[in-house]
Order: C-alpha cells, then sequence, then structure tokens
C-alpha cells in the first residue's frame, strides 16, 4: 500500500482543538472559497499536487492558495498535517499526510458557523454538498482524465497490479479512481476457513469488540449509537439484534484502491440508503465530540447473513467530503451468495469510510489490530487481510 509520508521530527503534527485555531487569520469566507477554488481549479488545472490533492509540503509552491487563505502557508511551515498509523506487516508507525481540502473542511466545521450562511451558502453543510456533488462530475467529465498522471505520481501508486495498467484507457478520472485490481493482487487469508474473516477495503483499519470501546478509544461523537448509524428505531428488532455489536472500522484514504469487498462468507440481504451530510471522515474529524460524521453523513447500509453463524452482518459504507456516489455491484445482487474477499461495490471521487457490525459471537479480532486501536492508532491493512474469525 503506498501512502504518502515523511518524518516529523522537525515539527508537531498539528491537533484541531477548539481551543487552538492555527487558521486565526482566514474568516469562514476565506475558507470557503479556497475550497471553491480548489474544486473548480480542479476542472482545467491537471496537476492534482498543487490543487484538490496539495499537502503541506505543496503549500509553499501555490501562491494563489495563500492569497486565498490567509495564514495557510505558516500552518504548513509549523505543523505537519495529518496522522500517525501502523504499518501491519512491520510494525513501523510511519506519518501519512493529510490533503489539503480535508483541513479547509475540519475548519469549517471546528471554527465556523456551521448553522449560519457562508457566502451564498444556507450553511457550511450545503457548501460541503454542492463541494462535493461538482467534484464529482468535474471528474466524470473526459477532460479529468488528464489529472490521472499527476495523481499516480503523487501518491506512488503501483500501476503494475492494476488490471488496466494502461492510463490512457481510462475515460475520466472517475474511472481510474474506482479502477480495478488484478485476480490475484489482493489475496484472501483462510479463504477455506468459512469462521475466517477478512478485511474489506485497502484501508487504515481500527476494530472495537463492543461499542463502549469505540466510543472510549475513537468516536467521540456524543450521537454515535447503533441505532443512529443504521437508521432504524432504540426499541426495533434490528436495534436488538446489533445490541452489543463488534466494530470494524475501515478508513479509506484518496489514494486507496476504492472498491470494497465482503469481510465473510454469507449471503446479500436488503439494503437501506441513507441521506446525509459530507464531512470528512479524517480520523482528527472522527475524534472530535462536537461532531458526529459516521451518523451525519451520507451512508448506505447492506445487511449479510453470516454462513457460518447464520447472522446477520452490517456492512455502513459512508459517503464523505469530495465523495460523489457508494455504487453497489454484487452487494446489489439480493440473494446471492457471496465468499469473503469477493466485490460487493465501490466509491466514485473522495476518501470513504465502511463500518462493519458483527453481533455477538461472530467475530474475535486479531489481538494485533485490536492492540493498535486501543492505543489508540489506525492499523494499514489490505483488502483480504485476516480481520479474525469467528469463535468456535
Amino acid at each position: 500500500m503506498h501512502v504518502l509520508h515523511h518524518q516529523v521530527q522537525d515539527k508537531p503534527v498539528e491537533k484541531i482543538q477548539p481551543q487552538t485555531n492555527n487558521l486565526s487569520e482566514a474568516q469562514d469566507e476565506h475558507i470557503a472559497k479556497g475550497l471553491e477554488s480548489m474544486v473548480a481549479q480542479s476542472e482545467t488545472n491537471h496537476d492534482v499536487s498543487h490543487g484538490i490533492h496539495m499537502h503541506g509540503k505543496n503549500v509553499l509552491e501555490v501562491p494563489w492558495i495563500h492569497k486565498m487563505i490567509p495564514g495557510i502557508e505558516k500552518l504548513a511551515a509549523n505543523y505537519h498535517i495529518g496522522n500517525f498509523v501502523v504499518v501491519r506487516e512491520s510494525g513501523e508507525k510511519i506519518f501519512e499526510s493529510m490533503p489539503i481540502y480535508a483541513r479547509i473542511g475540519m475548519h469549517l466545521l471546528f471554527y465556523g458557523s456551521a448553522r449560519e450562511t457562508v457566502l451564498n451558502y444556507r450553511s457550511v453543510e450545503h457548501l460541503l454538498q454542492e463541494q462535493s456533488i461538482k467534484q464529482g462530475t468535474i471528474y466524470n467529465n473526459p477532460e479529468s482524465a488528464k489529472s490521472i498522471p499527476s495523481f499516480v505520481q503523487t501518491y506512488s501508486l503501483d500501476i503494475t497490479e492494476l488490471l488496466e495498467p494502461d492510463l490512457t484507457k481510462y475515460g475520466c478520472f472517475n474511472e481510474f479512481f474506482f479502477r480495478k485490481l488484478k485476480p490475484d493482487a489482493r489475496p484472501v487469508e483462510n479463504l477455506e476457513n468459512p469462521k475466517g474473516i477478512c478485511s474489506a477495503a485497502d484501508c487504515r483499519l481500527t476494530v472495537y469488540p463492543t461499542l463502549s470501546l469505540a466510543c472510549k478509544f475513537w468516536i467521540k461523537g456524543d450521537e454515535f449509537s447503533i441505532p443512529n448509524l443504521l437508521q432504524v428505531p432504540v426499541d426495533s428488532p434490528t436495534a436488538i439484534e446489533f445490541d452489543g455489536a463488534s466494530l470494524a472500522i475501515f478508513r479509506l484514504a484518496p489514494a486507496d484502491y476504492h472498491r470494497f469487498h465482503c469481510p465473510i462468507d454469507g449471503v446479500v440481504g436488503e439494503i437501506t440508503n441513507v441521506p446525509g451530510q459530507y464531512y470528512t471522515v479524517n480520523p482528527q474529524a472522527v475524534n472530535e465530540p462536537k461532531f458526529d460524521v459516521f451518523t451525519a453523513n451520507v451512508r448506505s447500509v447492506l445487511y449479510l447473513t453470516h454462513s457460518a453463524t447464520g447472522k446477520r452482518v452490517a456492512f455502513v459504507a459512508i459517503g464523505a467530503l469530495l465523495v460523489g456516489s457508494i455504487v453497489w455491484t454484487k452487494g446489489a445482487e439480493k440473494g446471492t451468495e457471496v465468499r469473503k474477499g469477493e466485490e460487493l461495490g465501490y466509491f466514485a471521487y473522495g476518501g470513504s469510510t465502511v463500518v462493519a457490525l458483527f453481533p455477538k459471537g461472530v467475530v474475535e479480532f486479531d489481538q494485533d489490530l485490536v492492540k493498535n486501536s486501543e492505543e489508540p492508532v489506525e492499523t494499514l491493512v489490505k483488502v483480504g487481510s485476516s480481520l479474525g474469525t469467528s469463535p468456535a
């Protein structure tokens, strides 16, 4: 898995906190115009490292962003913007840089007047929604294919694992974004073990045996609950069914392979679509008590029946800032048998998240994942990597 990272000894990692506004020189209007400009420029500027996928190290190279967002150059000079993650294979902890658009989205939510008018928008939520839809439209245009080479270069992507490695064959940027991999690119661990459970995505993963542990270490939103996530009444049969469930949270960064796969052997069931917002799903937003991003964002819930236990697993695909859509492929084929590692669907443009809920007794997570999650830090894993097993 390729990630954008660097050493951080020379300056601290920025922490987004209500009491510390590191962009205090910029008003809501500046930040909103900055996001609008980044999205608009992506239509004609095909170097993504100087636009939507600008990272802190690029800020000093792009004069227009300094003028648009006062103080952004000081932020980039004084802090590393992003998060630490653990590479599963080596146990090495590395720093993963965050695109500036995600930092801007968080600023509007944390420091802006979320419910008040900003620029010509009814609210910050309206701004984020409109820009997310606009970005998806831009990246569906054939002209956007010109952005693919700079995206590959920015994130050092390995094109040899792609089913179609010829970048000129993609009709638009979005086609590349939800690219397919060669069939053998992501081998599935414990494939023949019906009790084996695997990672649903190339992602940064956290796992928690109970909701209370998830809320203690990771999800700080005051309104987060399983009924709210699934959009069901608290006294409904579904809420009762998933009471005490274990959670696996698969966060996909923009550079990731964006198709998601089945974590279990099972049968495809119903899908419930839930409208919502387009907040960033970056850990600093998930860790913020004032924002409940998982239960606020647009999402689609697929129920899978686990063959080994007969219990249902809830597979929740969650959209995010600049994500165009959630598309189900085999996940839309109700009644179909599906094996772990088989594709269920994909996200169109943007970073995104899947949350899988396993009822009591369905999963015992691998201990290295549990240990990292309680630190708490995300673990870099790939599709098919072992998540755990069902207890005997």
